[in-house]
C-alpha cells in the first residue's frame, strides 16, 4: 500500500490573508510580480502545516490571465520566479523532505474545454516547461477539463524525464452532488480519463478544483479502473471549497464565494473518505488553507 503523502493547499486566498493584492484578471500572478515575498511566506506556511508536497504559483503565468504580449514579454522570468521561491522554501527544511511540484494550468482556461486549441497548446506549455524545469521534481498538470489537455501536458514534459501528476476538475453542479456517473467538466467520464492515465505513464491520477461532495465517486471509479488494468497509478484528491456552481464561470470574471460549512474540521472528514476509497494523495485547493492542511495531516497521519 503506497504511503500517504499530503499536497498544499489553494494559493489566492493565503496570499490574500497575508496581505498580497490580487485582482482579476492576473489574479495569483500578481503577487509574483508585486509581492514575491508572500509568496514564498505562503509555501512556508503550507511546509509548517505538514504539506510534504508544494505546487509552484505558476497556475495564472499564461495569456488567459496575464494577457498575450505579457505572457511573452515577461513570463519567461515570472515563471523562473514561481519556481525558484517553491525551490527555495523547500529546500530550507532540514528535517524532511519537500517536494516541489511544477503547475501545468489549462492554458485556455480553468473549466474552458471548450477553449483547447491543440495546434497552440504545446507554445505556451513549452515555456511553462522549460522554465520550471530546473526547479520542480514533478509535474503537475491540473484543474484539466478534458483528456486533451492531459495529452497536452504528457506531451510537453516527455523530453523531462520527470514524474508526472495528471488532475482533472469534475462536473460538481446539483446533479453531480447528487450522484451519477462522475465526469470530466467536458462531459467525458472519469472512466475514459483513468483509462487513459493507464496508458499514459502518469504516475499519479488526481481531482482537483471541485466540490468536495463528488470526489469520492471519481477516486472509486479511477481505482476501479486501475484494478482492472493492474496499474499501479496513485489516486490523488484536492477540493475547493467554492460556494454554488461553478461550471457556468469563467476563471477571471470574479472572486468566488467559499463555503461557511467547510471548516477543517468538516474537510477532513472528507478527506478520510477519499482515502477510504483509495486516495493516497492528499490536499485542498481553492479556499483550503494552512489551517484545514493541518487538521487532515494530524488526522490522516496519526
Amino acid at each position: 500500500m503506497s504511503t500517504m503523502r499530503i499536497l498544499d493547499g489553494g494559493m489566492s486566498r493565503e496570499l490574500l490573508r497575508l496581505g498580497a493584492e490580487l485582482k482579476q484578471p492576473e489574479w495569483s500572478a500578481l503577487a509574483l510580480i508585486n509581492s514575491p515575498d508572500i509568496v514564498r511566506r505562503v509555501h512556508e506556511e503550507f511546509i509548517i502545516a505538514g504539506s510534504e508536497v508544494i505546487t509552484t504559483n505558476s497556475y495564472a503565468l499564461v495569456p488567459f490571465h496575464i494577457g498575450e504580449d505579457r505572457f511573452q514579454q515577461e513570463g519567461a522570468g515570472l515563471i523562473r520566479l514561481a519556481g525558484r521561491l517553491a525551490r527555495e522554501a523547500a529546500d530550507a527544511v532540514a528535517d524532511r523532505k519537500v517536494v516541489v511540484a511544477g503547475s501545468l494550468p489549462p492554458i485556455f482556461g480553468s473549466y474552458e474545454p471548450q477553449n483547447f486549441r491543440p495546434s497552440q497548446v504545446q507554445d505556451y506549455l513549452k515555456v511553462l516547461v522549460e522554465n520550471l524545469d530546473p526547479f520542480v521534481d514533478i509535474w503537475l498538470g491540473e484543474t484539466l477539463s478534458l483528456i486533451a489537455e492531459g495529452e497536452a501536458v504528457r506531451r510537453a514534459v516527455a523530453a523531462s524525464g520527470k514524474p508526472f501528476w495528471i488532475s482533472f476538475t469534475l462536473a460538481d453542479e446539483e446533479a453531480a452532488v447528487r450522484g451519477g456517473e462522475p465526469k470530466l467538466r467536458s462531459g467525458e467520464s472519469v472512466e475514459d480519463a483513468a483509462s487513459w492515465a493507464v496508458s499514459s505513464g502518469a504516475e499519479a491520477f488526481l481531482f482537483n478544483c471541485s466540490k468536495p461532495e463528488v470526489m469520492r465517486a471519481a477516486v472509486e471509479t479511477a481505482a476501479r479502473v486501475f484494478r482492472k488494468a493492474d496499474a499501479q497509478i496513485e489516486i490523488g484528491v484536492y477540493a475547493n471549497a467554492f460556494e454554488g456552481e461553478t461550471g457556468e464561470a469563467a476563471a477571471n470574471e470574479g472572486l468566488h464565494d467559499t463555503r461557511d460549512d467547510l471548516n477543517d474540521d468538516a474537510y477532513s472528514r472528507f478527506a478520510c473518505s477519499w482515502a477510504e476509497a483509495g486516495a493516497t494523495i492528499i490536499g485542498g485547493c481553492c479556499g483550503i488553507g494552512a489551517a484545514h492542511i493541518r487538521r487532515l495531516r494530524n488526522t490522516l497521519l496519526s
